[in-house]
């Protein structure tokens, strides 16, 4: 009995860490040319989205627990710090993108 408790308590645990967006946020944000999310989270935060879903039309009572249970203050700011890291990752890779881009550019102008 023990051990299916702490199965358990590891789902609800790997459940929530995956949900851990502001739910109302994934449905809000499309992703467009002119708006594009530069962090990587926006993958987690479709799937969170959609097994919330998922869950809701089962359960409405899991649904709302796993809805106020992403809204954990530990939660929330795991979340926060992780879009704000992946941010400064996806920077640096656009810029690391535009130098090699323009190295290349430069290859080609120059003589042969």
């Amino acid at each position: 009995m023990l051990q299916t408790m702490l199965q358990s308590r590891a789902l609800a645990v790997a459940l929530i860490l995956l949900l851990s967006t502001s739910l109302s946020e994934v449905g809000a944000k499309a992703i467009s040319k002119r708006h594009v999310r530069r962090d990587w989270l926006i993958i987690p935060d479709s799937i969170a989205i959609y097994m919330y879903e998922s869950v809701n039309q089962v359960s409405p009572k899991a649904g709302q627990f796993l809805a106020e249970a992403v809204q954990t203050p530990v939660i929330l700011e795991i979340r926060n710090f992780l879009i704000k890291e992946t941010s400064k990752i996806s920077v640096l890779a656009e810029q690391l993108m535009e130098k090699l881009t323009g190295l290349w550019k430069k290859k080609e102008e120059a003589p042969a």
